[in-house]
């Protein structure tokens, strides 16, 4: 391990710098923004626990930063399907907030909000194997030749192609064609209109015949344990719902870059929605209660009441 003295005379920026690639990289690989700063914190302990030596004689720290948060993020994948297969309910992946929507940019608020974010796409990740899902993101979100991705997974350049196309499958056989983001924006503020004035023959004709619902309330607080299907069903939950909690608000948010719904209860997020939609109707939604995945979004709503104080 260096010394204080030696690690003060390395040239720090770019290793630093590589911090919010790394965030990026781990929240795809996990699925929640805890587990992938552990991860990066973990990657940053096992390079400062390198001699100055050793580290000097890393060619390229970013690959090597690069190389160890995969593996890390690996071993995590593994244990976190072990304690998923224990979960109560259903497991839905932790929901991003846009934070500028509520007023702030706060540079620590790293993770990028694009396509390879939104919840669809992170719960066909959660479907694939570790190696596929390393092998695909790895890849086709970053970008990285297969030559590279087969010494982080210790396979040939040829099995972890093979594992990326296996991915995609996946990804093609789950996936819809979104309409423009307009259409969904406006999709999905008819759809919160529906719900609040508890309008069932709106929302029937909003929701896809075979739409899904699915929630997460991890066992702390009260949600369906399976996911509810049909668009009967779901009118009639969301009903049930809303007459429950006539005290309810909706907000319009931005979900893992995406139009969602945030309902709140005196200040306080209870509840982040996600929708997926195809032409002009909602055909899944994601519905996260568990306190313990909605921390980013209690933050968030708190700094805007002080805003707006």
């Amino acid at each position: 391990m260096s010394t204080p003295a030696e690690a003060a005379l390395e040239p720090q920026d770019d290793v630093i710098a590589e911090r919010r690639r790394l965030t990026n990289l781990a929240y795809r690989l996990l699925g929640s923004p805890a587990e992938a700063e552990d991860a990066v914190q973990e990657t940053y302990a096992r390079w400062y626990a390198l001699s100055h030596g050793r580290r000097a004689a890393v060619d390229n720290p970013a690959a090597w930063l690069t190389t160890v948060a995969t593996r890390v993020c690996l071993d995590q994948l593994g244990s976190a399907r072990a304690r998923r297969e224990r979960y109560v309910g259903e497991w839905i992946p932790e929901p991003l907030p846009d934070r500028t929507e509520w007023g702030l940019s706060d540079p620590a608020d790293r993770i990028t909000l694009d396509e390879s974010v939104n919840m669809a796409f992170l719960i066909v990740l959660e479907a694939m194997t570790p190696a596929e899902r390393v092998a695909f993101v790895l890849h086709d979100v970053f970008r990285y030749p297969f030559a590279d991705i087969a010494t982080m997974l210790d396979r040939t350049p040829a099995a972890c192609r093979q594992l990326a196309t296996s991915a995609r499958r996946r990804l093609r056989a789950a996936r819809t064609a979104p309409p423009s983001a307009p259409n969904r924006t406006a999709l999905i503020r008819d759809f919160k209109q529906a719900w609040e004035t508890r309008n069932i023959d709106a929302l029937l004709a909003l929701l896809a015949p075979d739409a899904t619902l699915v929630a997460d309330g991890g066992g702390l607080v009260g949600a369906v344990l399976r996911p509810l299907e049909g668009a009967t069903r779901i009118a009639d939950y969301l009903l049930f719902i809303a007459t429950k909690a006539p005290a309810l608000t909706l907000l319009e948010r931005t979900v893992n870059g995406t139009p969602g719904l945030v309902a709140q209860t005196a200040g306080r997020t209870v509840t982040v929605a996600a929708f997926d939609v195809s032409d002009t109707r909602v055909t899944r939604i994601w519905a996260v209660r568990n306190p313990e995945k909605l921390g980013a979004w209690q933050w968030a709503a708190a700094e805007e009441e002080e805003d707006g104080a």
